[in-house]
């Protein structure tokens, strides 16, 4: 389904209340089946620390990490990057966008078979900062749609902008919709692949410069347009992991960072 079609199918769906958020505008947005208005009110949910701004490093002086990987385009390095995350038996958090999800559900069933969390990573991959607050909540309900029907799990309240392309008033309507805006202390840049100047050591010293308490490490399933079948993130993950290791870096679980909603258990 391309996104002319999903966001066809939103607007079917029926009119609800306007989300709260920055920049509001008059339109109504619109509801996707089995997402009621688009606000998460069940489940884990962020807490207050991870609200109101974007987070680029988790709120804690252990010495922790967050293994992430966007996936927006190929798909080609994501057995590779199970395999090597089961082999450690570690976690990672993956932020698929519902393009993806649609075009490569396999790909995103076997992130959530494997016990990874799903983020969000918008449906269409477009600057947030050029939308309205209506189009974004339809961009992430949209992707919320596209992933639950992939994974046949609940995505986590983890929104990763596109292009890290934040705004104030865009932070404020993810929050909106119950989600925190995720974003990175360091993206390898792997995705670029050779022909963007980048190389399995590259990628891995970005990673590395970037270690510190509560660090967010960004890296891609697949490179852009293809990568030429090269998926460097694949071929330094086992490199960043041996580092962060050396160093005393423990490997965690962004849902650590959730809590309980409101009367759960």
């Amino acid at each position: 389904m391309g996104r002319r079609a999903a966001l066809a199918a939103l607007a079917c769906a029926g009119a609800a209340g306007l989300v709260p958020g920055a920049g509001a505008s008059a339109s109504a947005s619109m509801v996707v089946p089995g997402i009621g208005t688009g606000t998460r009110t069940g489940g884990p949910r962020p807490p207050a620390s991870l609200l109101g701004k974007e987070i680029r490093r988790l709120p804690t002086s252990r010495k922790v990490l967050a293994l992430t990987f966007n996936a927006a385009w190929d798909d080609s390095g994501i057995t590779t990057v199970l395999g090597e995350l089961r082999r450690r038996k570690l976690p990672a958090t993956f932020f698929p966008t519902g393009e993806f999800a649609e075009a490569e559900p396999a790909a995103v069933r076997a992130m959530a078979d494997a016990g990874h969390g799903l983020g969000n990573h918008s449906y269409s991959h477009p600057y947030f900062r050029d939308l309205t607050t209506a189009e974004r909540t339809d961009e992430v309900r949209a992707a919320d749609a596209a992933i639950r029907t992939a994974s046949g799990t609940e995505p986590l309240p983890f929104f990763r902008f596109p292009y890290s392309s934040t705004t104030p008033a865009s932070i404020a309507d993810v929050n909106a919709l119950g989600y925190a805006a995720i974003e990175f202390s360091a993206d390898t840049n792997g995705y670029l692949g050779p022909e963007g100047g980048m190389s399995v050591e590259r990628a891995v010293r970005r990673a590395v410069d970037a270690f510190a308490p509560g660090a967010i490490i960004q890296m891609h399933v697949g490179s852009h347009e293809g990568g030429g079948g090269v998926v460097l993130d694949a071929e330094a993950l086992p490199l960043i992991i041996d580092a962060a290791r050396a160093d005393g870096y423990e490997v965690i679980d962004l849902r650590a960072f959730l809590e309980a909603a409101a009367g759960g258990r």
